[in-house]
Order: C-alpha cells, then sequence, then structure tokens
C-alpha cells in the first residue's frame, strides 16, 4: 500500500497546496505529527485517524520518539492507504519524513509519495528581508548548530526555552554577546512578529520561543569573526594586502623565522608557569606566525591554507590505522613502530630512524630525542647504574682535558649522557633545566632585593654574604 506525505505550509491554510488539500481531502486516515499546526483547524471534513502530539510528552528522546512514529505509520500504511501530514515541507526539517524514506529505500515497506509544501523559510526569509541564494544563507537546527559565522543563519526547531538556552551557549561561542539577531513568530500568518535582540537575551523570557518561531542570526563581517581561524585568516590577508600594514607586507619565510622561535619559547613558558590565561595568549601569537607564513606561501603560488590541512589530516588518519581503519594497535609502543614503519613506507625506502628528529631544536632536547629513538630500537644501556657510571667517566675525561677542543669534546659527551640520565629517568632535559634557570633567576632577583633593602650592592658583598642572602631567599619561598 502507499504512504502518502503531505506538506502543510507554514501555517496560513491559504498557502496550502491544491495537491496537499486535495490529498487531505481524499477521505482516506490522515494521521498528524502534530495538530499544532495553524491550518488544521480549516480543514474541515479531514478524517484525522490520530496525533503524535503525546509522544512528545511521554517518550525521553527525540530518537525514541521518531521511532515510535515511523513504527506506527508502517504498521497503519501496511494494508491501507493513508495520509501522514507534517508542518512546513515534508523534506526539511522534518527527521521521520527523511527516516521513512531511507526505510523505503531499503525495501520491503509500503511505497511512498510525497506531496510538497511551502516550507517555513519563504515567510521568514520574507520578514527579515533575507534572499538565501544571493546572501548565501544557511538554515541550522538548533539541536545541532554547526554554522559559519560569517554567513546569515535561520536556526529552527527552538521549541522551548531549555533548547534556547543551549543554543546560546554555542552561538556565543562563535559570536559576540551583543550581536544582533531576531526572533521571527508566526512567520507567513496575519500575526506575524519580528522581535530584534541581543544574542546573550534569547533565553531570558519564557514564551519567546515555541513550535513557530524560529532565530535569524545576520553574518559577521570577514574580520568581526573572531572566535574562528577563518577570522585570523582574513585579518591576516589584510594586513599582507596593498591596503595593510607595511611591516607586514615586507616579512618573507625568513624574516619572520626568529619571531617563529620566540613565540614558541614564549608558549614554552606559559606551560612551565602553569598560566591558562597565558598559555591562551600565546598560542594565539604562535597560531599568527603559522598563518603569515601560510600568506606568504599562498602569495608566491608555493601552496595554500588547504594545502596545509589536507597534509596534516591525511597523515593524522594514515598514521592512525587503528582509529581510522581496521588495524589492531593494544599499546603505545605497538603504535610507535607502526607509525615508524608508515613514515618508512611514505618515504619509499628505508632512512635512518633518527632522521625525523629536526637539527635544529635545542641540544639538549635534540640529544635526549635522539637518544629516545635509538633506544627503541635496543641500542641502550641494560640499568640507569650503567649511565650514572658513563657519566663519572665522562666528568673524569672533561678533569683530564687539557686543551679546549678536548673540552669542548668532553663537556658535550657529559650534557649527551646527562640527556640520557633524564630519559631514563622519564624527565624532560629541556623542561627540567627551563625551571631550574627560573629558579636561578627568582633566587637572584632576591638576593639583588635584600642587598637594595639594607643599603648594600652585590659588588661590595663578599661570597659568604651573598651566600647568606641566597640562602634567605630560598627559604622565604
Amino acid at each position: 500500500m502507499t504512504i502518502t506525505i503531505v506538506g502543510l505550509g507554514p501555517g496560513d491554510p491559504g498557502l496550502l497546496t491544491i495537491r496537499a488539500r486535495d490529498a487531505l481531502m481524499s477521505g482516506g486516515p490522515v494521521w498528524l505529527r502534530t495538530e499544532r499546526h495553524p491550518g488544521i483547524s480549516a480543514l474541515a471534513g479531514v478524517t484525522v485517524a490520530g496525533t503524535f502530539d503525546h509522544l512528545y510528552e511521554t517518550l525521553d528522546s527525540f530518537d525514541a520518539i521518531y521511532a515510535a512514529i515511523i513504527e506506527r505509520l508502517l504498521a497503519e500504511g501496511h494494508d491501507a492507504e493513508i495520509v501522514y501530514a507534517v508542518p512546513g515541507d515534508p523534506l526539511i526539517g522534518e527527521a521521520t519524513v527523511r527516516r521513512l524514506l531511507e526505510r523505503f529505500r531499503a525495501g520491503n515497506e509500503p511505497s511512498i509519495n510525497v506531496i510538497h509544501g511551502i516550507s517555513f523559510l519563504e515567510p521568514v526569509c520574507a520578514a527579515v528581508g533575507l534572499d538565501p541564494l544571493e546572501d548565501g544563507a544557511q538554515l541550522v537546527d538548533a539541536l545541532d548548530p554547526r554554522l559559519d559565522p560569517t554567513r546569515p543563519a535561520i536556526v529552527a526547531q527552538i521549541y522551548n526555552r531549555r533548547v534556547a538556552v543551549s543554543l546560546k551557549l554555542a552561538l556565543l561561542d562563535l559570536y559576540p554577546p551583543e550581536h544582533a539577531v531576531s526572533v521571527v513568530r508566526n512567520a507567513g500568518l496575519p500575526n506575524e512578529r519580528v522581535e530584534s535582540l541581543p544574542l546573550a537575551e534569547i533565553d531570558r523570557r519564557d514564551g519567546l520561543f515555541d513550535h513557530l518561531a524560529c532565530l535569524f542570526v545576520p553574518a559577521l563581517a570577514p574580520e568581526g569573526n573572531l572566535r574562528t581561524f577563518d577570522g585570523l585568516r582574513a585579518i591576516s590577508h589584510r594586513l599582507r594586502s596593498a591596503e595593510g600594514c607595511p611591516w607586514d607586507r615586507e616579512q618573507t619565510h625568513a624574516s619572520l623565522k626568529p619571531f617563529l622561535l620566540e613565540e614558541t619559547y614564549e608558549v614554552l613558558q606559559a606551560l612551565d608557569e602553569g598560566d591558562p590565561d597565558r598559555l591562551r595568549e600565546e598560542l594565539g601569537d604562535l597560531l599568527l606566525q603559522m598563518t603569515l607564513h601560510t600568506e606568504i606561501a599562498d602569495e608566491a603560488g608555493e601552496f595554500g591554507y588547504g594545502d596545509v590541512f589536507e597534509h596534516i589530516n591525511r597523515k593524522l588518519i594514515r598514521r592512525h590505522p587503528h582509529v581510522f581503519a581496521d588495524a589492531e594497535i593494544n599499546s603505545s609502543e605497538e603504535q610507535w613502530k607502526a607509525w615508524q614503519q608508515i613514515k618508512r613506507e611514505e618515504k619509499g625506502g628505508e632512512e635512518s630512524i633518527l632522521a625525523g628528529v629536526p637539527r635544529s631544536m635545542p641540544a639538549l632536547a635534540y640529544a635526549q630525542a635522539v637518544q629516545e629513538r635509538a633506544a627503541r630500537t635496543g641500542f641502550d644501556w641494560p640499568a640507569l647504574d650503567q649511565v650514572l657510571d658513563k657519566l663519572t667517566e665522562e666528568l673524569g675525561e672533561l678533569r683530564a682535558a687539557t686543551t679546549h677542543e678536548e673540552r669542548v669534546d668532553e663537556f658535550g659527551d657529559v650534557l649527551f649522557v646527562i640527556a640520557n640520565v633524564a630519559r631514563w629517568l622519564k624527565l624532560d632535559a629541556e623542561e627540567a633545566l627551563r625551571r631550574t634557570n627560573a629558579k636561578f633567576a627568582r633566587r637572584f632577583a632576591g638576593i639583588e632585593s635584600l642587598a637594595r633593602q639594607r643599603g648594600l650592592t652585590l659588588d661590595t658583598l663578599s661570597l659568604d654574604e651573598m651566600e647568606r642572602l641566597y640562602q634567605e631567599t630560598k627559604a622565604a619561598e
């Protein structure tokens, strides 16, 4: 048999299509997804077999509601011709229709006929003066508000204040609280109403939203899109444009290298200090450096943003086959070995396992990184005590060195073994040294402060006196 799905239009009975009216008046049983629709009252003589409003009050999830509606409709339509009437157009914002069509395409279900209707979009667009095609509008579900803030959006299915609260929190992650939005109620009906208010206030009044209300969110200007990467990209592009900043236009990959390094170290410092506010700021500065390098490359025709994103995304997917494919990996050690094998395959042949460690890394960090990779192949001391014995041996050779070149070599050996000790102790040698540097700077500043408080200068103090001030500073921490 056949289930005929009819779109009731946005609400005004005058907007009901002739085909829809004929189907409703055919005399067969009509099932309404909801009777909370202004057009229902004008359909005198329609045989209403039932509605599904009660399910929204008795079931605890939309999935359960949709499943119950579909099963009832399939049961009713198995041996009879029935009509299923939904608000607006059946293919816009109607999850039950979509699921019915999926069941039909899978086979073994009654045939389905769809009679389209005017959706809520047309009167809403008219109410806010929006041409959805010309203005690049997007239609968004309030329960899953994924959108581009640089394009105007119509947000539907804001059934109540609870949904409005969740929607507001999601939108505030993209828009400023004062962003002016419009609530459109009863679009296309005589009592149509459009109310503008700041985004932050959409959940502060009862009764503002119901099944006949939606939200219009105007677009942000590209450079006003401050909470997404696209906003940073637009700002960086303008800085490099002919109308932008002379300094930014002059920069090259080479001239920006010191800033990239500086910003990286500032991120590390924020991490060392455990300061989330500072970390947020420094990560932004580092992201700007990456953006500027991409802008420069794009201008030169070398590569663009899409190439950067595609490269890293493909790499992540390719090197995690246990996540994105059917490989089985049960430990981080197995993952490391698989990662290295995939890298070798990507390079088209064998290369040193140390080749991927950047030689521009700080020397201490580089030493620890290459020893970590070598150890994974089995090239390692059997126990920490032997590493410490090696450190003692290298210190002896440093003491015995007599020339500058010998001292440079032996001192390097000492540092290299110290990096290995850190690896054995599962410490980050670079981080440990940064912490000690910070501790020394803090305590030395304390010596200077105590000396000033006592009317002294460091150049007049003996070493013993400075040591006493150092101990006072240390004790005060």
